[in-house]
Protein backbone atom coordinates (compact mmCIF):
# COMPACT_ATOMS: atom_id res chain seq x y z
CA UNK A 1 0.00 0.00 0.00
CA UNK A 2 1.34 3.43 -0.98
CA UNK A 3 1.23 6.10 1.70
CA UNK A 4 -0.11 9.27 0.03
CA UNK A 5 0.57 11.61 2.97
CA UNK A 6 3.20 11.36 5.67
CA UNK A 7 1.38 14.02 7.74
CA UNK A 8 -1.85 12.00 7.66
CA UNK A 9 0.02 8.83 8.60
CA UNK A 10 1.58 10.55 11.65
CA UNK A 11 -1.86 11.85 12.69
CA UNK A 12 -3.39 8.36 12.37
CA UNK A 13 -0.54 6.84 14.39
CA UNK A 14 -1.06 9.40 17.18
CA UNK A 15 -4.83 8.79 17.38
CA UNK A 16 -4.17 5.03 17.37
CA UNK A 17 -2.32 5.44 20.67
CA UNK A 18 -5.56 6.49 22.41
CA UNK A 19 -7.53 3.86 24.41
CA UNK A 20 -10.03 1.83 22.34
CA UNK A 21 -9.00 3.56 19.10
CA UNK A 22 -7.91 1.19 16.35
CA UNK A 23 -6.30 2.22 13.06
CA UNK A 24 -9.62 2.40 11.17
CA UNK A 25 -11.21 4.67 13.77
CA UNK A 26 -8.02 6.76 13.93
CA UNK A 27 -8.17 7.24 10.16
CA UNK A 28 -11.84 8.21 10.33
CA UNK A 29 -11.16 10.79 13.07
CA UNK A 30 -8.18 12.17 11.15
CA UNK A 31 -10.17 12.54 7.93
CA UNK A 32 -13.04 14.21 9.82
CA UNK A 33 -10.68 16.74 11.39
CA UNK A 34 -9.02 17.50 8.05
CA UNK A 35 -12.41 18.56 6.69
CA UNK A 36 -13.04 21.01 9.56
CA UNK A 37 -12.13 24.73 9.33
CA UNK A 38 -8.68 25.72 10.61
CA UNK A 39 -10.32 27.78 13.40
CA UNK A 40 -12.01 24.66 14.82
CA UNK A 41 -8.75 22.71 14.77
CA UNK A 42 -6.93 25.58 16.49
CA UNK A 43 -9.64 25.74 19.17
CA UNK A 44 -9.47 21.96 19.63
CA UNK A 45 -5.67 21.95 19.98
CA UNK A 46 -5.78 24.98 22.31
CA UNK A 47 -8.38 23.22 24.52
CA UNK A 48 -6.15 20.15 24.75
CA UNK A 49 -3.03 22.15 25.67
CA UNK A 50 -5.03 24.31 28.10
CA UNK A 51 -6.40 21.24 29.90
CA UNK A 52 -2.92 19.68 30.07
CA UNK A 53 -1.42 22.86 31.53
CA UNK A 54 -4.18 23.68 34.04
CA UNK A 55 -5.33 20.31 35.36
CA UNK A 56 -3.48 18.96 38.38
CA UNK A 57 -4.25 16.68 41.33
CA UNK A 58 -6.14 17.70 44.46
CA UNK A 59 -3.84 17.96 47.49
CA UNK A 60 -6.38 16.02 49.55
CA UNK A 61 -8.06 13.34 47.43
CA UNK A 62 -5.79 13.19 44.34
CA UNK A 63 -8.75 13.79 41.99
CA UNK A 64 -8.24 16.10 39.02
CA UNK A 65 -8.76 19.81 39.64
CA UNK A 66 -7.53 23.21 38.50
CA UNK A 67 -7.04 24.38 42.09
CA UNK A 68 -4.96 23.07 45.00
CA UNK A 69 -8.09 21.46 46.49
CA UNK A 70 -10.98 20.14 44.37
CA UNK A 71 -14.59 21.34 44.64
CA UNK A 72 -15.76 18.08 46.21
CA UNK A 73 -13.25 18.29 49.07
CA UNK A 74 -14.10 21.97 49.61
CA UNK A 75 -17.87 21.43 49.65
CA UNK A 76 -19.54 21.90 53.05
CA UNK A 77 -22.38 19.63 51.89
CA UNK A 78 -20.17 16.54 51.65
CA UNK A 79 -19.73 14.00 54.44
CA UNK A 80 -15.97 14.23 55.11
CA UNK A 81 -16.13 11.17 57.39
CA UNK A 82 -16.92 8.85 54.47
CA UNK A 83 -14.26 8.24 51.81
CA UNK A 84 -14.94 6.34 48.60
CA UNK A 85 -11.72 4.91 47.16
CA UNK A 86 -11.62 4.61 43.36
CA UNK A 87 -8.98 3.77 40.78
CA UNK A 88 -9.21 6.71 38.37
CA UNK A 89 -10.71 10.23 38.14
CA UNK A 90 -13.27 9.02 35.57
CA UNK A 91 -14.66 6.71 38.29
CA UNK A 92 -15.42 9.79 40.41
CA UNK A 93 -17.29 11.29 37.45
CA UNK A 94 -19.27 8.05 37.00
CA UNK A 95 -20.30 7.86 40.67
CA UNK A 96 -21.15 11.59 40.82
CA UNK A 97 -23.59 11.11 37.92
CA UNK A 98 -25.71 8.84 40.13
CA UNK A 99 -26.42 11.71 42.59
CA UNK A 100 -26.52 9.08 45.35
CA UNK A 101 -23.16 9.48 47.07
CA UNK A 102 -22.61 12.34 49.54
CA UNK A 103 -19.15 11.57 50.90
CA UNK A 104 -15.70 12.44 49.56
CA UNK A 105 -13.23 10.46 47.45
CA UNK A 106 -9.70 9.19 47.21
CA UNK A 107 -8.29 8.45 43.76
CA UNK A 108 -5.53 5.83 43.64
CA UNK A 109 -4.54 6.47 39.99
CA UNK A 110 -4.24 2.77 39.27
CA UNK A 111 -4.37 -0.57 41.01
CA UNK A 112 -1.85 -3.14 42.16
CA UNK A 113 -0.84 -5.34 39.24
CA UNK A 114 2.36 -7.38 39.73
CA UNK A 115 2.17 -8.67 36.14
CA UNK A 116 2.32 -5.08 34.87
CA UNK A 117 4.98 -4.12 37.39
CA UNK A 118 2.60 -1.88 39.39
CA UNK A 119 3.27 -2.14 43.12
CA UNK A 120 1.53 -0.42 46.07
CA UNK A 121 4.22 2.28 45.90
CA UNK A 122 3.21 3.18 42.34
CA UNK A 123 -0.33 4.29 43.27
CA UNK A 124 -1.69 6.80 45.82
CA UNK A 125 -1.99 4.45 48.82
CA UNK A 126 0.44 6.44 51.00
CA UNK A 127 -1.68 9.57 50.53
CA UNK A 128 -4.80 7.63 51.61
CA UNK A 129 -3.08 6.33 54.75
CA UNK A 130 -1.89 9.85 55.58
CA UNK A 131 -5.52 11.02 55.43
CA UNK A 132 -6.71 8.16 57.62
CA UNK A 133 -3.98 8.77 60.20
CA UNK A 134 -4.62 12.52 60.35
CA UNK A 135 -5.67 13.74 63.81
CA UNK A 136 -7.90 16.38 62.18
CA UNK A 137 -10.17 13.76 60.61
CA UNK A 138 -12.35 11.11 62.19
CA UNK A 139 -13.19 8.77 59.31
CA UNK A 140 -16.26 6.58 59.89
CA UNK A 141 -16.22 4.53 56.70
CA UNK A 142 -14.03 3.64 53.74
CA UNK A 143 -15.93 2.46 50.66
CA UNK A 144 -13.78 0.44 48.27
CA UNK A 145 -15.21 1.07 44.78
CA UNK A 146 -12.59 -0.61 42.64
CA UNK A 147 -13.13 -2.44 39.37
CA UNK A 148 -14.25 -6.06 39.97
CA UNK A 149 -11.32 -7.83 38.31
CA UNK A 150 -8.17 -9.60 39.53
CA UNK A 151 -6.17 -6.38 39.97
CA UNK A 152 -9.08 -4.66 41.71
CA UNK A 153 -9.49 -7.59 44.11
CA UNK A 154 -5.74 -7.64 44.82
CA UNK A 155 -5.83 -3.93 45.65
CA UNK A 156 -8.90 -4.37 47.88
CA UNK A 157 -7.21 -7.16 49.84
CA UNK A 158 -4.08 -5.05 50.28
CA UNK A 159 -6.03 -1.96 51.42
CA UNK A 160 -8.17 -4.06 53.77
CA UNK A 161 -5.00 -5.39 55.43
CA UNK A 162 -3.70 -1.84 55.98
CA UNK A 163 -6.94 -0.14 57.04
CA UNK A 164 -8.54 -2.78 59.30
CA UNK A 165 -6.03 -2.25 62.18
CA UNK A 166 -7.07 1.44 62.25
CA UNK A 167 -10.56 0.42 63.41
CA UNK A 168 -12.31 2.12 60.50
CA UNK A 169 -15.38 0.46 58.99
CA UNK A 170 -14.55 -0.89 55.50
CA UNK A 171 -17.23 -1.62 52.92
CA UNK A 172 -17.15 -2.35 49.23
CA UNK A 173 -19.69 -1.63 46.54
CA UNK A 174 -22.11 -4.49 45.92
CA UNK A 175 -21.73 -6.85 43.02
CA UNK A 176 -24.05 -4.90 40.75
CA UNK A 177 -21.02 -4.19 38.56
CA UNK A 178 -20.33 -7.13 36.22
CA UNK A 179 -17.01 -8.93 36.73
CA UNK A 180 -14.41 -7.75 34.24
CA UNK A 181 -16.16 -4.45 33.45
CA UNK A 182 -15.02 -0.94 34.40
CA UNK A 183 -16.85 1.63 36.53
CA UNK A 184 -16.75 4.39 33.94
CA UNK A 185 -18.81 2.25 31.53
CA UNK A 186 -21.46 1.18 34.04
CA UNK A 187 -24.89 2.79 33.76
CA UNK A 188 -26.07 5.15 36.51
CA UNK A 189 -28.74 2.84 37.93
CA UNK A 190 -26.29 -0.07 38.28
CA UNK A 191 -23.73 2.17 39.96
CA UNK A 192 -26.31 3.67 42.31
CA UNK A 193 -27.54 0.20 43.34
CA UNK A 194 -23.98 -1.04 43.80
CA UNK A 195 -23.23 1.86 46.14
CA UNK A 196 -26.51 1.41 48.01
CA UNK A 197 -25.93 -2.33 48.47
CA UNK A 198 -22.29 -2.14 49.55
CA UNK A 199 -21.16 -4.79 52.04
CA UNK A 200 -18.56 -5.02 54.80
CA UNK A 201 -15.18 -6.38 53.77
Amino acid sequence: MINTSDSLEILVQEFSKLPSIGRKTALRISMYLLKRPVEEIEYFSHSLINAKEKIKFCNICCNITEDDVCKICLSEKRNKKQICVVEEPQDVIAIEKTNEYRGVYHVLHGRISPLDGISPNDIRIKELLDRLNSEDLQIDEIILALNPDVEGETTILYLNKLIKPLGIKITRIARGIPIGSELEFADQVTLAKALEGRVSV
